[in-house]
């Protein structure tokens, strides 16, 4: 595996996608698209979120590079940029979890599911 060093010019970067994904909300848009692609109105749907809400978390997450969107006539279909970030969370889901019940699932945390290896949604 490669490895990457956070060097100096990185680190800003690197904190900007943590930044990004610091928000509760984004992570619920996150898992909805884990599903595949979808219209913000689905996603309204399945998270509970406002659509104003939806739309502004999801142009933070597309200015993160963490999703990607097209436009077909009056919807815009957002769906993962690359499926590496379901990874991250799922990773952080885990210590988390580790770190509330010294290893047993704690109470109110649930798995975003099983991610594959493939880099790119497709």
């Amino acid at each position: 595996m490669r490895r990457f060093i956070l060097s100096d010019s990185v680190l800003p970067l690197v904190a900007d996608r943590f930044k990004a994904l610091s928000e509760p909300a984004r992570l619920s848009l996150l898992r909805a698209l884990q599903q595949g692609e979808q219209t913000v109105n689905q996603l309204v749907l399945g998270t509970g979120l406002g659509q104003a809400n939806a739309s502004k978390h999801l142009q933070v997450l597309h200015a993160n590079g963490l999703v990607k969107r097209r436009k077909n006539g009056l919807f815009v279909h957002y769906k993962l940029a690359d499926r590496q970030i379901l990874k991250l969370c799922e990773l952080m889901s885990r210590r988390v979890n580790e770190h509330a019940t010294g290893g047993g699932l704690a109470k109110g945390l649930r798995s975003i599911g099983r991610v594959d290896d493939s880099d790119e949604v497709g």
